[in-house]
């Protein structure tokens, strides 16, 4: 089914003109260093991401504006403003502070989304830190991997997630204090060397002085999948708040007087990016809830806050398609004036079924975990081409290359998208990977690891990765982390993973795997194996699927061919086989 392009009205028409309301003219225009004009800085010309985000504010009126918005479980709700914010981060950066914690010590959070952990991330910036957020569902072996390549000094999580901590603790050398955030009062007997961070938070001062960190001082890591070896983390610098700013203005469009939630977890790089950084640079209240999702609570909550800028995932927005139209009916949605879509593509069904119950259609965006800000988008004053991500971003290039990235390909060519470098939001490194890292550059690009094209109007249509990580409900699922954790069942002797197609997820994992002697098949073992895996890395790696073979294909060189298991999976072309085992 073809869809129909979404047409626009003049910026003069729209209830609040947006930002960005001349994309030719200001892209023709745009340089990064006139943004920088529109942030603070430190005395003697520092850049500090935390400043920028809070403490700036308090020059201005917006001190005393709510920053927070929080809604928690049990009818727990909390506000905060850019002042309680400035205060409470001083006063966890001076906890830190008290353990020793230097500049450019990584400092790990292992929470849910509680205020604390926005406090704690903002605090540990100001010291000058490198903070390392941690997806509150992630198992043992997740945070073991991250924890140990990172070097992390010191983690705050709660008295929930504490067994999957110590579990793996006699394996981290570097981790020398935990701190302890017991938000819901739950009884627990503290070990000791823990720090229950409310003592140490009543003990600290509030006043502090932030640490003079230049622009490109690490500031940030978000560990991402690749096709082999573990994790990896995508480091980025304080000048990344630069692209943080930009894009929260003028792809999110945020006006000072909106109410904005971005319903990623600060676990993801979309978390932080905009679930903590751009918002708050801009001055602008955001929402933030601990409940999971329900579709009636999604509605209830946009509807009781008057939400006007939303920006969630494809995932989501399929999962409240389900629930159709007469769900929406039940609450005054009449407040959004924006939304937005991110993670992965987002269908065209869902942008058609979005403009006609919220009135307004999601907007599609394009990055990635090492892009560190939006590269290309649809935008508030541009027609939209449902399937399309939209254009570059304001000083952004990105281009169609073709095998090795020596020629740009013309519209309506597949190719690798590659994205000419450098720009602020930029990964400056993987963590201990430098030979990986310099590995993605070439001739001048970036190579993003995806596969798309563009019409000749300049939209980029995203076909799909050119390698085999599983894009999992927007959460990108590395092959070797999975396999690597299901070979350490007892009864698993070997195994390959894939990504298949989803109607929700769009993709889920499929495992094949071959039984060490002495163990049969049953479903009760695929059950038990699945649930092995989600506990040491989470629900979202745990293959949905499992198939047990006699043997898995291999080259004779004894590689496992994950290519030839999907083709089959399938139904596609098994392509040259000719290097298989006999």
């Amino acid at each position: 089914m073809n869809y129909e392009i979404i047409k626009k009205p003049k910026c003069e028409d729209f209830p609040k003109r947006p930002n960005l309301d001349d994309y030719e003219g200001m892209r023709a225009g745009f340089r990064w260093e006139d943004i920088h004009k529109e942030l603070d800085f430190l005395p003697g010309g520092c850049l500090n991401l935390a400043y920028e985000a809070i403490d700036r504010h308090l020059k201005t009126d917006k001190k005393d504006r709510v920053a927070l918005i929080w809604d928690g479980r049990h009818e727990t709700k909390e506000r905060y403003t850019f002042s309680d914010l400035s205060r409470l981060t001083n006063q966890f950066a001076n906890v830190i502070g008290s353990l020793g914690v230097k500049k450019g010590d990584r400092v790990f959070t292992y929470l849910d989304r509680v205020p604390e952990l926005y406090i704690s991330i903002i605090g540990i910036v100001k010291a000058g830190a490198v903070v390392g957020p941690l997806f509150s569902a992630f198992g043992t072996e997740a945070i073991k991997d991250r924890l140990i390549d990172s070097g992390a000094k010191v983690l705050i999580t709660c008295p929930e997630l504490l067994d999957n901590v110590y579990a793996v603790k006699k394996d981290l050398p570097a981790l020398e204090h935990i701190i302890v955030v017991n938000k819901h009062n739950v009884p627990y007997t503290p070990k000791e060397g823990e720090i229950a961070y409310e003592r140490a938070m009543a003990e600290a001062s509030s006043e502090y002085q932030i640490c003079q960190t230049d622009k490109e001082d690490f500031c940030i890591m978000h560990y991402t999948s690749g096709t082999t070896g573990k994790p990896k983390g995508a480091v980025h610098v304080h000048e990344a708040i630069v692209g943080h700013y930009a894009t929260a203005k003028y792809v999110l469009d945020l006006h000072p007087d909106d109410i904005y939630w971005c319903t990623a977890d600060p676990g993801w790089v979309t978390g932080t990016s905009y679930g903590i950084f751009g918002p708050w640079s801009n001055g602008v209240t955001q929402l933030v809830t601990e409940v999971g999702f329900t579709v009636h609570h999604w509605y209830e909550l946009i509807a009781r806050h008057r939400v006007t800028v939303w920006y969630t995932a494809p995932t989501a927005i399929r999962m409240l398609m389900k629930y159709g139209e007469k769900e929406t009916k039940k609450h005054d949605l009449s407040s959004l004036r924006h939304i937005n879509s991110v993670g992965e593509p987002l269908n065209p069904e869902a942008v058609d079924w979005s403009k006609q119950v919220f009135r307004t259609a999601f907007h599609d965006n394009w990055w990635q975990t090492e892009t560190g800000c939006i590269q290309i988008a649809n935008y508030p004053v541009q027609d939209i081409k449902p399937g399309s991500m939209g254009r570059p971003f304001l000083g952004v290039r990105p281009a169609i290359m073709n095998t090795d990235i020596s020629e740009e390909l013309s519209a309506g060519e597949e190719g690798n998208l590659c994205l000419k470098y450098p720009w602020p939001s930029m990964f400056r490194t993987y963590w201990n990977k430098k030979e990986l890292y310099e590995s993605r550059f070439k001739n001048g690009w970036y190579i993003t690891g995806d596969r798309a094209w563009r019409d000749e109007e300049g939209y980029f249509v995203f076909v799909g990765r050119a390698d085999d990580v599983i894009n999992v409900a927007g959460h990108l699922v590395g092959p070797f982390e999975v396999e690597s954790a299901l070979v350490e069942h007892e009864a698993v002797a070997e195994a390959a993973v894939i990504g298949v197609p989803d109607p929700v997820r769009m993709e889920v994992v499929k495992a094949f795997v071959s039984l060490r002697e002495g163990y049969e098949a049953s479903q009760h073992l695929k059950l038990e194996i699945k649930q092995f895996v989600a506990k040491k890395l989470d629900a979202n790696a745990a293959p949905k699927e499992i198939e047990i073979l006699p043997t898995l294909p291999k080259t004779r060189s004894g590689k496992i061919m994950r290519r030839l298991l999907k083709a089959r999976e399938l139904g596609l072309p098994e392509g040259d086989t000719s290097t298989l085992e006999e």
